[in-house]
């Protein structure tokens, strides 16, 4: 067995009234007394601004906050929050959000430290060291982030999504408050949901650790399967599929907001390390050209991926299925991977992601050049337990999801 690694962030606290508890004691951990807070208008209105912002005032941690982040923020807003940061000078950054707040945050730590652009660091390992020290505070409950090594925006000249991947860009501390996710509506619940089950499969059917493609030398953050994100994969099926319908129907229910923020937590350790693949290649030219969201795109694609990975990933998709499905007969893994792959196709009607590529403004024109930008992301396309051999074999899924 080839050696892996496992990575998170510095220090994680979880459970409900974790921000009031331990904030606090992030600051005091890391000496901090300027905080700057990445985040956005509907946090203000609904209260939880205020409510991170209380536990700083008991610390004496002066603070300021920039709350224009939208989703799938583009470079130019990146830029300006950066801006914002510097004028204020802090000494630790907190992202306060979904994923595009909490990725936006990671830049601006990355900026702070290093100086440059977001764009000269796009790709695998180009950070060149420790950015300034960063907090994580999710409201949403799928992408991962606050655990995760990646940060996403949109590179607005060329109509794409991009990420930079370091392992400095882990947050020194993830402040995981399932009471925080409770103001989240139905439509962000169940995209964040699906994010979550995209992000547990594509690390659970990643290539194998042993077989991964890296080439002498070569620094990357994902590494192919390894047991540790597999058993975090598993609980995260799990969770999904006990949690994500009852979020979606009733935000109130808290046991179903626990289950579904401690999914995004494992899912986001399981893809951090193993990776995500082809799902993910092929959303970022979408996501960048009709402005999905990020976890309805995947949760759009991931069904026609599976069934192309399937003829490598039989097992592991019948797995899947007896955590996700609670199965525990003695079906075959054949029988099991269609019934599951069918299963998640049901589960992304029962909670509203968008079912088919026209559904979100995708014209039949536009799947060629999605195909050439997505098959140029070898990065991700080297994780994919099927490799795709050209463009066309790209195209045909796309042609699927269509």
């Amino acid at each position: 067995m080839r050696t892996w690694s496992f990575s998170s962030a510095g220090a994680l606290f979880f459970g409900r009234n974790a921000v009031r508890v331990h904030l606090r004691e992030a600051c005091e951990r890391l000496g901090a007394k300027r905080a700057f807070i990445v985040t956005d208008s509907v946090l203000v209105k609904v209260g939880l601004l205020a409510q991170t912002t209380e536990p700083l005032t008991a610390g004496n941690v002066a603070f300021a906050h920039f709350d224009k982040i939208t989703p799938e923020p583009g470079v130019e807003l990146v830029r300006e929050c950066v801006a914002a940061a510097r004028a204020f000078d802090p000494d630790v950054v907190i992202g306060l959000g979904g994923g595009s707040n909490i990725d936006t945050a990671k830049l601006v730590s990355m900026i702070l430290a290093h100086g440059g652009d977001p764009l000269d660091y796009t790709g695998d390992c180009r950070v060149p060291g420790p950015v300034k020290p960063l907090i994580c505070v999710p409201t949403t409950a799928g992408t991962g982030s606050e655990v995760s090594a990646a940060a996403v925006f949109t590179d607005t000249a060329n109509h794409i999504k991009v990420s930079c991947l370091s392992p400095f860009l882990r947050p020194a501390f993830a402040i995981v408050d399932p009471l925080f996710t409770v103001s989240c509506p139905p439509k962000v619940t169940a995209d964040s949901g699906i994010d979550a089950l995209t992000h547990a499969i594509e690390g659970f059917c990643a290539v194998h650790n042993d077989e991964f493609p890296l080439p002498s030398g070569e620094k990357t953050v994902y590494q192919g399967k390894n047991p540790m994100a597999d058993s975090m994969a598993r609980e995260t099926f799990r969770l999904v599929g006990t949690h994500l319908r009852r979020a979606v129907k009733d935000g109130n229910n808290l046991e179903a907001r626990d289950g579904m923020a401690l999914a995004a937590t494992l899912g986001g350790l399981a893809f951090s390390n193993a990776g995500v693949a082809l799902v993910h290649a092929m959303e970022y030219p979408v996501g960048g050209a009709v402005h999905v969201s990020h976890g309805a795109g995947n949760g759009l694609l991931l069904p026609f991926v599976m069934r192309f990975n399937l003829e490598k990933r039989v097992r592991e998709t019948a797995e899947i299925g007896r955590a996700l499905l609670g199965e525990t007969g003695t079906t075959s893994d054949e029988v099991l991977a269609e019934k599951t792959i069918s299963a998640i196709e049901q589960l992304r009607a029962d909670i509203g992601i968008p079912l088919r590529l026209r559904d979100i403004g995708v014209t039949e024109a536009m799947l060629p050049g999605f195909a050439s930008k997505a098959f140029a992301i070898k990065r991700l396309m080297r994780v994919n337990p099927r490799m795709p051999q050209s463009e066309d074999d790209i195209l045909g899924i796309y042609r699927a999801a269509f």
